[in-house]
C-alpha cells in the first residue's frame, strides 16, 4: 500500500495555502505516531526530518522556504525571510511565539500540541503569520502583538483574516482556581466555566476576543471547533498524554 500523505485541517476563511497538521502520514512509531514534526520530544531524528519532507510535498512548498523558531511562552514577534536556502531545514529564527513574513513561497510554522495555533493572513499587504498561544501567551496577548507587528508595516486590522486552529478545547482544559480568576479578570467570565469544583478555561474564546478587542471583523475569525485532548486519533496533546507525544505544525504560505 502507498504511504498515507499528511492531512490537515484548514480554515476557509484563509485565501493561502495553510493547515493544520493532523498525526497521520508520517513515519514515526509509538507515542510519536505518526507524523511527529517536534525535534525536542524525544523522536529519532532522521524521521522527523523525514516528517518535515513528507509535509512540505504535501503543502507543495519548499523545504527550505519553512521557517519556525524557538517558542518560549512568551510575546515576541520575528519577521522571517531573509537569506537563501540550502535545500534542507533552516535552522530556528530565535526565541519567539510568532513570526511573519512577506516574502513569496515562504512559509512560516508553530508547532503545538494542546496550545492554541493561530494563522493570520493580510491579503492586501501580502503578510501571513503564525502564533503559538499557550494560557501564557493568551495572557500577554501574543497575538494583540503579532497583529500590532503587522500594523506597524502597513497592514490593517479590519482586513486581517485569522483562523484559531485545533487545540485543548474547554471540555477537556481543567485549571486552577487562580488561573481561572485571572483570566476572569483580564478576558471576563465568558471564558471561564466552573462546573462543580472545576473550573474550565476557554483559551480560544480568549484569543478570539483579544483579536476582536484590536480591530479584527468577527466575520474575518474562524474558530475551529476541534479538540486536541478529546481525539486522540488525529491529534497529540500535552496533557492527554502526559507529556510524553509528538507535536503538529500549524503553517501559512505567501503565496498570493
Amino acid at each position: 500500500m502507498p504511504a498515507q500523505a499528511p492531512s490537515f485541517v484548514s480554515s476557509s476563511r484563509l485565501p493561502v495555502p495553510h493547515g493544520f497538521a493532523t498525526r497521520a502520514g508520517g513515519v514515526s512509531e509509538g507515542p510519536y505516531a505518526s507524523l511527529n514534526l517536534g525535534f525536542a520530544v524525544g523522536d529519532l531524528r532522521e524521521r522527523v526530518e523525514e516528517n518535515h519532507r513528507r509535509l512540505a510535498g504535501a503543502v507543495g512548498a519548499a523545504l527550505d522556504a519553512l521557517h519556525t523558531v524557538k517558542q518560549v511562552h512568551g510575546d515576541r514577534v520575528v519577521e522571517v525571510g531573509e537569506g537563501e536556502g540550502t535545500g534542507s531545514l533552516r535552522p530556528q529564527a530565535g526565541e519567539a511565539d510568532a513570526l511573519w513574513t512577506q516574502r513569496q513561497e515562504h512559509w512560516v510554522a508553530v508547532g503545538t500540541a494542546d496550545c492554541v495555533p493561530v494563522l493570520l493572513v493580510d491579503p492586501d499587504g501580502r503578510r501571513v503569520a503564525a502564533v503559538h498561544s499557550g494560557w501564557k501567551g493568551t495572557d500577554a496577548r501574543i497575538v494583540a502583538r503579532t497583529v500590532e507587528a503587522l500594523v506597524a508595516r502597513g497592514s490593517r486590522p479590519e482586513r486581517l483574516l485569522a483562523a484559531v486552529g485545533p487545540c485543548i478545547q474547554r471540555c477537556c482544559y481543567v485549571v486552577s482556581e487562580d488561573l481561572g480568576q485571572r483570566f476572569t479578570t483580564g478576558f471576563g467570565s465568558e471564558v471561564v466555566a466552573r462546573e462543580g469544583a472545576q473550573v474550565r478555561l476557554d483559551l480560544s474564546r480568549a484569543v478570539r476576543d483579544t483579536l476582536l478587542a484590536v480591530g479584527l471583523k468577527a466575520a474575518h475569525v474562524d474558530v475551529l471547533p476541534e479538540c486536541t485532548a478529546c481525539d486522540g486519533g488525529r491529534f497529540f496533546s500535552h496533557r492527554r498524554d502526559a507529556g510524553l507525544t509528538g507535536r503538529h505544525l500549524n503553517f501559512v504560505v505567501h503565496r498570493f
